[in-house]
């Protein structure tokens, strides 16, 4: 009998949040404190055994992620919307399916599902909800566009950081030997987190939470609420109200950003409301703009066209291994495709994925160039980027250069 476990679909939207999902399912992108699968593995309690979506993504690889589901869904699966954001203090008990608003999020298969039936990710789970048990109603958002990842940050941070601290019996840290503690949200550390003196923790506007191996350096206003994932240093500046991934590098003003993991920005410049990928490294003097002179909504390029998000404040969505020159300006609302290598001094409101230059029409980032450029950059965190790694590279590589929907 096939062990219990949890499979994670991105249905027909979440398939069309670049610049991100060309190159990683939505359940390996941060959404809160935490990746969206690691949301779902602790609500549920079993392991996660694979994502559904895009044929493009078959081949993905990246640490503890699971591979694209091959094959048929075995019964007693819970297939779950990647999209659908639930607090991690949800318990599920007997249900047999969970909803958010008026949908349904996840759903626990009584027979065997062929994986073609999820096809293009135009079926809705409402559709293969059981006509018997229990469907279980809880709080939680949907990702309707990938700028919600931006909206629903603050609130997830809360809800995230609290539960955590309880789950992983984090330390709370109080004033003293050079730190200093005010607000009444709590500071929280996990064992083997370190904070230097002259470190100044706000928590007036929620908690903070830094795990282990985590690193505040000295000089640097930590404002809540905040998450500093494993093995981060943030240094210097304020850094509030953001979701840090683990292994980054992070140091200047960072306001409501989200960090997937595994990347740098290691020196002066404002990041506000903006979703950073994995392996992007952003040049020293990087400034986003997060803001309208008209203090009006910010519209977003989409493979569908450009939008309007509804927000007021949205900066800059970089997809993974990014990299931006010194002195980079970029525009409120700006999208910058995986891979792209640009280091004009404000690059414009969209840049393809693989484009490379000092200034529009860009060069495309050769393949192998890209390649090569990944693997220096991995292996300075002592990750191996592996042939099999490269090779889907190259294939998302030609995938990028060859698809209309971005402007060239």
């Amino acid at each position: 009998m096939t062990a219990p476990m949890l499979l994670l679909y991105d249905d027909a939207v979440a398939r069309t949040f670049e610049p991100f999902a060309s190159t990683r399912p939505l359940g390996e992108v941060r959404a809160g404190a935490l990746l969206v699968r690691e949301r779902w593995a602790q609500v549920l309690g079993v392991p996660c055994g694979g994502f559904v979506s895009s044929p493009g993504l078959d081949g993905f690889q990246e640490f503890d992620a699971p591979a694209a589901w091959p094959d048929v869904i075995p019964a007693g699966t819970w297939l779950v919307n990647s999209r659908a954001l639930p607090p991690l203090d949800v318990r599920v008990g007997a249900a047999s399916a969970l909803a958010i608003g008026e949908h349904v999020a996840a759903l626990r298969l009584l027979a065997p599902l062929e994986l073609a039936a999820l096809g293009d990710g135009s079926v809705a789970l409402d559709s293969l909800t059981p006509s018997t048990g229990t469907i279980l109603r809880v709080p939680g958002q949907w990702l309707d566009a990938v700028w919600d990842i931006v909206r629903a940050l603050d609130t997830l941070l809360a809800q995230d950081i609290t539960a955590l601290v309880a789950r992983l019996q984090a330390r709370a840290l109080p004033s003293g030997d050079g730190v200093h503690v005010t607000g009444p949200h709590g500071a929280f550390v996990e064992e083997g987190a370190v904070v230097e003196p002259m470190t100044l923790i706000d928590t007036t506007a929620g908690p903070v939470l830094l795990r282990r191996g985590a690193r505040a350096l000295a000089f640097t206003r930590l404002v809540g609420p905040l998450y500093v994932g494993a093995d981060s240093t943030v240094m210097g500046d304020r850094i509030g109200g953001s979701a840090i991934g683990e292994q980054c590098r992070v140091h200047g003003e960072v306001s409501a950003c989200t960090f997937i993991g595994h990347a740098n920005k290691g020196h002066d410049g404002f990041l506000g409301h903006s979703v950073v990928g994995r392996w992007v490294n952003l040049g020293a003097g990087t400034i986003t703009s997060n803001l309208k002179n008209t203090y009006g909504s910010v519209a977003l390029w989409t493979p569908g066209g450009v939008r309007e998000s509804g927000l007021q404040f949205l900066g800059t969505l970089f997809g993974d291994h990014v990299k931006t020159g010194i002195g980079s300006r970029l525009t409120t609302g700006c999208v910058l495709g995986a891979g792209a290598n640009v280091y004009d001094r404000m690059p414009p409101k969209v840049v393809a994925p693989f484009a490379w230059g000092g200034g529009a029409p860009y060069d495309v980032f050769a393949a192998d160039k890209f390649v090569a450029t990944a693997q220096r950059m991995m292996q300075r965190r002592g990750v191996t980027l592996d042939d099999a790694a490269a090779a889907w590279w190259r294939r998302v590589h030609a995938a990028c250069c060859a698809d209309l929907r971005w402007p060239r």
